[in-house]
């Protein structure tokens, strides 16, 4: 009798699926999509079924066996399974390595038992005691064993042990004593670690849509299965209402389920609040910084129809849900939906694939949209939607730029300018205001740490030894750190290069400024919000908390404070320097800075007594700093267009970055430019369709050790430049000198 052959996708960095056979008993359990163990090369390993295989590929090889199959139901239902297949072609990525991104680590171990899984004590009833005259005869001598068992009884049969042992105060021995009886049983059961249970939901608002609002709504109910609709609405306008009221349709009219993305973790609590405020206990949270038996478990949860929202970042997009009707990506502009490693997808375009699969409506939401999705809008790809007013007819904040250039006169002492580089005359002042207002401030520097770089007198700066950046100075503790490899030094008092003395701290970080507002400003509560206070599991939601409760008047913070955030009594922004990554070598820029100051700008006056933004800059003639004081989306789209024309890129074509990396300078050099020759003859035959740029260093030429060059190839349609790099990938022989490696990015944030 022929065996019955699948085809297996193993988390390997092989283009290529492998074939298996079934064995009789596991018949019923492995279909298309199911999770199993099966060996490879001396061990074994979890991969995924693809589907029925010929055995074509097998050469006469007789098929290893299937070892086991450990879930109930397939790991991922025929939508998702197709949107790995998708990934992989697209992203020119192995589809084993593709779907175990797609699962949770605890997911990916090759065992039947999955110890990720926690378990509770669940006290059962065995026996009925249906008469009076039988439970006097039975709890005769044993008073509190009735009453566990009556109290068991009005519970439906089944309760946790932990729960009636509090409940009646009564000792271990009393349950263990109605099992002795056979009246009831003690069962191991999964508990579900909900990591937001202890959290409790604010009441729903009652709020009423606005005409525009209920316009969208409308708009969003009559989408067609797999469409995509572009939610442009200035901050402060309401576009969580309208998520919110579209999902209230989803679930409840069509029984339908839903995914929502947000791009920072930062933003997973506020929104977690909201969501769960109408919809409770259906929601369910999916991101990194949860731990990987509380990721398991709400994933499961989703898998089984208990959960029918899912809340979290980029991974977020593969939640196993059911049904799905819906896919909202708020932000929808932000780098963060990019993952950094492979599959590098992105979450935006890899949830417009999934709803197009499952039939369900995606919803992209910003102020600031990024111009690929605005261009898609305007060609009619995706149905556009507008807010333009904020709700309750509030205004957007005035705005103020402090050139910083003309700050202090020549004159001005040392100390002075020191201080009047990091905060203005004028941002002062309006502290000042704020605070003896009882108002809350909110400030934005995009670079942590204390000082940006340090120096000698000579002009040698403390580079990383792993990477060709500095190291950033920061106090608390004392150190040097790359923000690259994470390698850290001491401050040294002389120059490793010169011997000179006096080292000597430049540029401004979010450490430092924080020293300077409690040394101006010593009443006030001052809270720091980077990467360096919100390591911790709960950190960002415990700040912003505080917040909340009024308990913080003046937030600093890096980016992650820019977007999403909602506080009434937050009368003022002021961005202490808007030149930061205004002038990167990346062609995004220009882009990324205007939609930083834009959406950091409307996190100020979304009460009742209004707002303020300040920018210092020392480009205020800069179109990215003057459309976001202007909040002028549209003439900011119409001056950075043309500047994506010539010379092309992304939304005017397509682009994927190759990068070449090794442990010594020359051979990566050497590598980048063979890669560059094989691309350049294969081009030929594409008559043009794919343009090569290259090769070059990459402008951060050297991380942890490695030497980078990289090279572009850019094309007007997605097909051909497929092509190319499945071919290159698939048949470039990398030298085996000097540890080479190639990773290859398509549609990159950025080129750095």
């Amino acid at each position: 009798m022929t065996p019955r052959l699948v085809d297996v996708a193993l988390p390997v960095p092989l283009f290529r699926a492998f074939t298996y056979a079934v064995p009789d008993t596991l018949r019923h359990a492995v279909t298309a999509g199911s999770r199993v163990v099966v060996p490879f090369h001396n061990r074994q390993m979890i991969g995924v079924v693809l589907g029925e295989s010929d055995g074509a590929n097998l050469g006469g090889v007789v098929p290893k066996a299937i070892a086991d199959a450990p879930d109930e139901q397939p790991a991922f239902r025929g939508d998702l399974l197709a949107v790995g297949r998708w990934m992989a072609d697209y992203y020119v990525s192995p589809v084993g390595l593709v779907l175990r991104a797609a699962l949770p680590a605890a997911m990916g171990r090759a065992r039947r038992a999955d110890p990720a899984v926690r378990t509770q004590r669940v006290l059962r009833l065995a026996q009925p005691l249906d008469s009076l005259l039988q439970r006097d005869a039975v709890f005769k001598r044993a008073p509190q064993q009735r009453a566990l068992f009556e109290l068991l009884e009005s519970l439906g049969g089944q309760s946790p042990v932990a729960h009636l042992v509090e409940r009646l105060g009564c000792t271990e021995g009393v349950v263990q004593g109605l099992v002795k009886r056979g009246l009831a049983v003690v069962a191991a059961e999964p508990v579900d670690r909900d990591p937001f249970l202890a959290r409790a939901a604010p009441p729903p608002a009652a709020v009423t849509p606005t005409a525009a609002q209920g316009a969208a709504v409308a708009a969003l109910r009559a989408g067609a299965p797999g469409s995509t609709f572009l939610l442009h609405g200035i901050t402060g306008s309401g576009k969580t209402l309208v998520y919110l009221e579209f999902l209230k349709h989803v679930l409840h009219d069509r029984g339908q389920s839903a995914i929502v993305l947000v791009p920072e973790i930062a933003l997973t609590p506020q929104t977690v609040d909201r969501f769960r405020a109408v919809f409770g206990d259906l929601v369910a949270v999916l991101h990194s910084g949860l731990s990987d038996g509380e990721r398991y478990d709400a994933w499961r949860a989703l898998q089984r129809g208990d959960k029918r929202i899912a809340i979290g970042a980029r991974s977020a997009v593969f939640a196993p849900v059911e049904r799905l009707g819906a896919i909202i990506v708020d932000e929808e502009h932000e780098a963060t939906y990019k993952q950094g490693e492979a599959p590098r997808y992105h979450a935006r375009e890899v949830a417009i694939v999934r709803a197009r699969e499952a039939g369900a409506v995606v919803v992209l939401g910003s102020a600031t949209p990024s111009l690929e999705s605005w261009t898609n809008a305007q060609s009619g790809k995706y149905t556009l939607l507008s807010l333009p007013d904020r709700v309750g007819g509030g205004s957007l904040p005035g705005v103020r730029v402090v050139d910083l250039r003309t700050e202090t006169g020549p004159g001005a002492p040392v100390m002075v300018q020191a201080l009047r580089r990091i905060l203005s005359a004028p941002l002062e002042t309006a502290l000042h205001d704020r605070l003896a207002r009882g108002e809350q401030s909110l400030l934005l520097l995009n670079r942590r740490g204390f000082a940006n770089f340090v120096t000698c007198p000579e002009g040698h700066v403390v580079a990383c030894p792993n990477c060709a950046i500095s190291l950033t100075y920061h106090r608390a503790p004392e150190r040097l750190v790359c923000h690259y490899c994470q390698h850290a030094e001491p401050l040294a008092a002389t120059c490793a290069e010169c011997g000179a003395e006096q080292m000597r701290q430049r540029g401004v970080g979010t450490q430092q400024v924080e020293r300077l507002l409690n040394e101006r400003f010593p009443s006030a509560r001052v809270a720091r919000m980077d990467v360096d206070t919100t390591s911790g599991k709960w950190a960002h939601a415990e700040i912003l908390d505080r917040v909340g409760r009024g308990e913080v008047d003046i937030l600093l913070g890096t980016q992650m404070i820019a977007k999403g955030l909602d506080f009434p009594n937050v009368t003022l922004v002021g961005v202490i320097d808007a030149d930061v990554g205004i002038n990167l070598p990346d062609f995004r820029a220009s882009e990324r800075t205007f939609q930083l100051l834009s959406q950091v700008a409307g996190r100020a006056g979304r009460g009742p007594k209004g707002g303020e933004v300040l920018i210092q800059t020392r480009t205020p003639g800069h179109h990215a700093v003057t459309c976001a004081v202007a909040h002028d989306y549209l003439r900011f789209v119409s001056e950075e267009l043309p500047a994506r024309a010539d010379p092309p890129y992304p939304p005017a074509l397509r682009l994927a970055n190759v990068v070449i990396s090794g442990l010594d300078e020359r051979g990566v050099a050497a590598c980048a430019q063979s890669a560059a020759d094989w691309i350049a003859m294969r081009l030929n035959a594409l008559s043009g369709a794919v343009t090569l740029i290259g090769p070059a260093p990459c402008p951060v030429e050297r991380i942890k050790g490695r030497w980078r060059w990289h090279l572009v190839l850019k094309a007007t349609r997605a097909a051909p430049l497929t092509q190319v790099m499945r071919a290159f990938l698939t048949k470039f022989d990398l030298p085996s000198a000097h540890d080479l490696r190639v990773t290859l990015d398509r549609d990159p944030v950025a080129l750095l």
